[in-house]
């Protein structure tokens, strides 16, 4: 009898080595000094404090991953590491990385008590209560930069293809709830210029996302406000939107706010949201699979397929729906209010 490939099953008891791998470069600093020229492990070990050994088979573990390269013993950051893995990069998803290093590794730790228990793992990897998730994101200054900029490396990537997904250059004023850092109102700016846009976050996350987007060339049309989208009236608009917003929370709290927002709506006005979308069958895409499970361990929330999506929008009130794949990390859905 032939044996099934093996193949899947040692991609898999390793692949979590992988990762380490890179968070551990990008918290040592390695890519932000290969940034300021190549070097041959013993100045690396010397810069970063290591063990030159050591650091020696990290550098080579990077090499294979393809991060970096090396010649005659010389190290060279690949361009996907000066992009992605340098934190002076504008498009850097260093933020997020520390993140998952620092926050995600742990709570996933507990994968198993999530699975039994069905709830998120903050209380069992960190010892404190979650009744606001977001309190303990935000608990410091240096974790609030942390998980926003790991966002806003997200956003860079997903927005612009989100936007375009459908045209909505009908709309005039979109109102972007949890905006975060501002990349998908900017995202939305660029693309229609005759479209204004407001960021609509919590007040401390506006003072972040001030300093991203005045970097901008169309900062003169964002509008920052403070507020909170389930206890404050919301900005008038005629399309909001939500960006990996709805996926955080309970059944309960999503109805609360697609209802809110249909309200506050004019006939005509839509809302957008970004998510990844699951297949009809919810078995794929593999990384909207692996980010349902990720909800689960540190969230209220789960990720949706395009059918889901339409039934809480219809029963919140909304007429059409349509739903865009995308390519980029986020998918889009579209909802009109008739």
């Amino acid at each position: 009898m032939t044996q099934p490939d093996p193949a899947p099953v040692l991609d898999l008891i390793e692949a979590f080595r992988r990762s380490k791998t890179m968070f551990t470069a990008v918290t040592l600093g390695m890519f932000d000094r290969l940034e300021e020229g190549p070097a041959d492990a013993a100045t690396l070990a010397r810069h970063l404090g290591a063990d030159c050994g050591a650091l020696e088979r990290l550098l080579d573990a990077c090499v294979g991953l393809t991060l970096l390269s090396k010649q005659n013993g010389v190290y060279a950051n690949q361009p996907a590491a000066s992009v992605y893995l340098a934190r002076r990069s504008p498009r850097a998803m260093t933020g997020y990385i520390q993140y998952s290093n620092q926050v995600l590794y742990h709570l996933w730790g507990h994968l198993e008590d999530a699975v039994r228990e069905g709830s998120h793992r903050w209380r069992q990897a960190f010892g404190f209560e979650a009744a606001a998730i977001f309190d303990h994101i935000f608990r410091t200054e240096d974790d609030k930069r942390m998980f926003l900029m790991g966002m806003h490396g997200y956003g860079l990537l997903s927005s612009p293809a989100v936007v375009a997904s459908f045209d909505l250059s009908r709309f005039r004023r979109l109102v972007d709830l949890g905006g975060a850092t501002g990349h998908l109102a900017v995202a939305a700016c660029e693309r229609y210029p005759a479209m204004s846009a407001a960021v609509f976050d919590l007040p401390a996350v506006i003072q972040i996302a001030r300093e991203q987007v005045a970097a901008t060339a169309v900062a003169a049309r964002v509008e920052l406000i403070a507020g909170d989208f389930f206890q404050d009236s919301l900005p008038e608009a005629d399309l909001f939107a939500v960006s990996r917003i709805l996926h955080d929370w309970s059944e309960e709290k999503i109805r609360t706010l697609l209802a809110k927002i249909h309200a506050r709506l004019p006939a005509g006005g839509a809302l957008l949201v970004a998510e990844k979308l699951l297949q009809d069958d919810k078995t794929g895409p593999m990384w909207g699979a692996m980010q349902s499970l990720n909800m689960l361990v540190c969230t209220e929330g789960r990720e949706r397929n395009l059918r889901e999506y339409d039934a809480l929008l219809r029963a919140a009130g909304f007429g059409t729906v349509e739903g865009r794949l995308t390519g980029a990390p986020l998918d889009a859905v579209l909802a009109v209010k008739n």
